[in-house]
């Protein structure tokens, strides 16, 4: 097997292409992984844009099938042989949610004094709080806990961890995150450990992980991750939650909102809120 040149594939087109497009690549089984972005590039002409960042042959074979099949403008670029992510993540700039201000260590100079000041270095995990899901969380945590604390919280898919240590700097006294991906983990601990926060994390897929099932039932979760594993996770997560406990969903483009909806709500969840953000929702829901 040859090594894989690192590329960044980037499509444009009219935003019912481009969240259609989105809409298969998280469909579609052997791109269940891939990194990519969905965004508004230019309101005025109503173009939007994907960013995807194939690891291997396979995956960019995959992407450029299913871009191709829309009417999108699709180019590709080479990218520098170095830590390309972490590059491109060092130059991000400090992101605001509520009373949250993530922001990496090049941004120390420019902390708020009033905020709660999450610092999430760039690396290979995803939920550096600029993506539009992220971002959606955020933003529903900080209006949930402007009426309650939630003492025990699970974050589903953490990524950097930054919802957990989120929670964790807010007063949560347990706050647990997992992951599919190990290097996510790592990043995970590396960031609480680098934010003094209580949280710990776990290499694991789904929720029957020992960290996990000790401490539950939890009075938040948070599930950032795909629509499908949403769905599928929708009864594993009501059974995590205590009575009258709230989830946060998101990972889900607007156009799978409702799909991923109806499958809480037929477990008995109450809708509270939802937040869009680009082409990306974020839903708050009440267990019965």
């Amino acid at each position: 097997m040859t090594d894989y040149t690192p590329q960044q594939i980037v499509a444009r087109g009219a935003r019912a292409d481009a969240e259609a497009a989105a809409d298969a690549i998280d469909n579609h089984p052997d791109l269940e992984g891939a990194t990519y972005s969905i965004l508004e590039e230019d309101e005025d002409k109503g173009l939007w844009r994907i960013d995807a960042f194939p690891t291997n042959d396979e995956e960019d074979a995959g992407l450029l099938e299913v871009l191709a099949g829309y009417k999108l403008k699709v180019i590709r670029e080479q990218l520098a042989d170095a830590d390309w992510l972490a590059m491109a993540l060092s130059g991000l700039p400090p992101v605001r949610a509520g009373r949250f201000f993530v922001y990496g260590m090049h941004d120390r100079a420019r902390l708020p004094a009033s905020t709660v000041n999450p610092r999430i270095e760039a690396g290979a995990a995803f939920g550096t709080g600029h993506h539009g899901t992220t971002v959606g969380c955020l933003q529903a945590y900080d209006r949930l806990i402007k009426a309650r604390k939630f003492n025990k919280v699970l974050d589903v898919g953490a990524g950097t961890g930054l919802l957990a240590i989120a929670a964790a700097r807010t007063g949560s006294k347990i706050a647990v995150g997992t992951d599919i991906d190990r290097p996510s983990v790592r990043i995970s601990k590396e960031n609480a450990k680098v934010n003094r926060a209580n949280a710990r994390f776990v290499h694991a897929a789904g929720l029957s992980n020992r960290l996990v099932t000790d401490n539950a039932p939890y009075d938040l979760v948070f599930a950032n991750i795909l629509a499908r594993p949403l769905i599928s996770l929708a009864q594993d997560i009501k059974t995590a939650l205590v009575p009258g406990g709230t989830v946060i969903l998101s990972g889900l483009l607007r156009t799978q909102e409702r799909m991923v909806k109806a499958a809480y709500v037929s477990r008995g969840f109450k809708v509270v809120s939802r937040i869009h953000r680009d082409a990306w929702a974020a839903l708050v829901l009440q267990r019965p």
